[in-house]
C-alpha cells in the first residue's frame, strides 16, 4: 500500500473515532421523575402481557 493510502486510511479511522467520541460526549441522559419510571414499567408489562397473549 502506498504512502498516500496508509495516510488517508488513517485520516478516515480518525474522523470515525472522532465523530464516535463526540456523539458519546454530547449524549445526555434521561432525568424521569419516579411517576415516570413507574409509568413506563406498567407499559412494558402490558405489551409484554400482549404480546403473551398473542402466541
Amino acid at each position: 500500500m502506498s504512502l498516500s493510502g496508509i495516510i488517508l486510511t488513517i485520516l478516515a479511522l480518525g474522523i470515525i473515532l472522532g465523530g464516535v467520541l463526540m456523539l458519546k460526549k454530547s449524549a445526555k441522559k434521561f432525568d424521569l421523575t419516579s411517576e415516570q419510571l413507574t409509568k413506563i414499567k406498567e407499559r412494558n408489562e402490558e405489551l409484554d402481557k400482549e404480546e403473551r397473549a398473542e402466541k
